[in-house]
């Protein structure tokens, strides 16, 4: 495939405007993914290219939380590995269950994250709850396998997932839990591009630009949400949430396929 104008003006905006949400909430491949296929690459194209750019899109983001102290090492890190094995897992599950299986899955999983989120205490990176180091690391490896799993079976909104499961199951306040989300997506999108592009399905011509507009929306993402706090995690994570079950529910009637969308 040969890139014209077209295909940048049409990725590089929405492949910012995804790294921008991502680094906040997770879920930017929602808005990134589209933006390839509208511009015409074929599916796995598409999908290899946003691995490329998403995958150092949230390196920059895992810097910016470090930097400044936003990861909680002990439960990123066993999360991280957890999200590798859980990925492969279900990576191989998903080759056996109908696509429409899976969206039923997601379609169950959003306003159950979403009540969770509603309910669960607005906690802070100052009065979060302190628990022993080794069930922190336990914890954070089952979220990591299990999230992972869901990674591997369906991919949409795994960041978001990550960070409600730090937050309620570890008690981080959001911004942490952000933090640490970014550090184990990383690691699953590292797995992913790997395989990726041993199979030759990225397109470097489009991915090398869609990375700096990748990383620079990561940039700002993450500063607005340190600066911001968990107040703004929590509204993008709402509209992350809504614009995932609009998207399943589109593509479950029939209105919708990702797979067929193009302008040229």
């Amino acid at each position: 495939m040969v890139p014209t104008v077209w295909t940048y003006l049409i990725v590089c905006p929405l492949v910012f405007l995804a790294g921008f949400v991502d680094s906040v909430a997770g879920g930017g491949g929602v808005i990134s993914l589209p933006a390839y296929l509208i511009a015409g690459l074929p599916p796995k194209l598409a999908m290899g290219t946003n691995k490329l750019a998403n995958g150092c899109g949230t390196a920059m983001s895992v810097v910016q939380y470090g930097r400044r102290g936003k990861i909680a090492w002990a439960a990123a890190l066993p999360a991280a590995v957890g999200c590798l094995l859980g990925a492969a897992g279900g990576s191989s599950l998903a080759v056996r269950l109908p696509d429409a299986a899976l969206k039923i899955i997601l379609l169950a999983a959003l306003p159950v994250a979403a009540v969770i989120l509603l309910l669960a205490r607005h906690r802070t990176d100052e009065d979060e709850k302190q628990l022993p180091h080794g069930k922190t690391v336990l914890y954070a490896a089952l979220i990591g396998l299990l999230i992972g799993v869901y990674d591997g079976l369906i991919g949409p909104g795994t960041g978001t997932f990550l960070t409600i499961a730090f937050s309620v199951v570890l008690g981080f306040g959001l911004l942490k839990s952000s933090g640490c989300a970014r550090t184990a997506n990383l690691a699953s999108n590292i797995a992913s591009l790997i395989v990726y592009l041993i199979n030759g399905s990225v397109l470097f011509s489009v991915g090398v630009p869609a990375i700096l507009c990748s990383m620079l929306g990561n940039l700002l993402g993450a500063r607005y949400a340190i600066r911001g706090g968990s107040k703004r995690i929590r509204l993008v994570m709402f509209f992350v949430l809504g614009l995932l079950f609009v998207k399943t529910v589109l593509e479950l009637c029939g209105l919708l396929d990702f797979n067929t969308l193009s302008l040229t």
